[in-house]
């Protein structure tokens, strides 16, 4: 695939936690409708128009490589995943230079109540490399985020531990394009013993 026919927004996802609070086991392992969770999150950014999928793994990469189907999705390992958020967040944007991608959206594995629609809307809110562009709910800013490759290197220097993006987002609050997803999705997040119910 030349550069000039590579999709300008490639999907970022992050699955490298370890499930601490689920008892050490890999949020990317646990069950959805049938398949590990980080199938059913790939799925999620590929039905919602990224063809280009890159996935961090961390905890257990192994297991997850031989038990998920991530078919042509390039697998970025991180072996420093204990760290928190922020090194799989560099760690897939690092994954993504030299590629031709013009931005990430990045989406988190334990959001399973996030779908299509939401990611969808945030990815046609892309323009160029200088996006910023976050789905909201009731006005809250939440995930999927879009980052134009403009904010790559920013972004790089301020994610640490499990805070991610949000110091550079608190920055860079007025350049954010908030899309309303409230209608279509739901943020939980898959943290705890009983977070797991929203799992089918």
């Amino acid at each position: 695939m030349t550069e000039k026919q590579a999709p300008p927004v490639a999907g970022l996802l992050l699955a490298a936690g370890g499930g601490r609070r689920l008892g050490g086991r890999p949020k990317a392992l646990l069950r959805h409708r049938g398949r590990p969770l980080v199938e059913h999150a790939v799925a999620v950014l590929r039905a919602a128009g990224c063809t280009r999928v890159h996935v961090v793994l961390g905890a257990r990469a192994d297991a997850v490589r031989e038990q998920a189907e991530l078919g042509d999705c390039v697998l970025v390992e991180n072996p420093d995943w204990a760290e928190g958020m922020g090194s799989s967040l560099r760690a897939g944007l690092d994954s993504l230079t030299g590629t031709g991608a013009r931005a990430a959206l990045v989406s988190l594995v334990d959001q399973p109540g996030i779908g299509p629609e939401a990611v969808a809307r945030v990815l046609a809110a892309y323009e160029d490399e200088s996006s910023l562009v976050a789905a909201a709910y009731d006005g809250v800013r939440g995930h999927p985020v879009l980052f134009g490759a403009a904010h790559w290197a920013g972004i790089a220097v301020t994610a640490t531990g499990d805070r991610g993006a949000r110091a550079y987002l608190k920055d860079h609050e007025d350049a954010i394009g908030l899309v309303e997803c409230g209608d279509v999705a739901q943020p939980y997040d898959i943290d705890t013993e009983a977070d797991l119910t929203h799992l089918e």
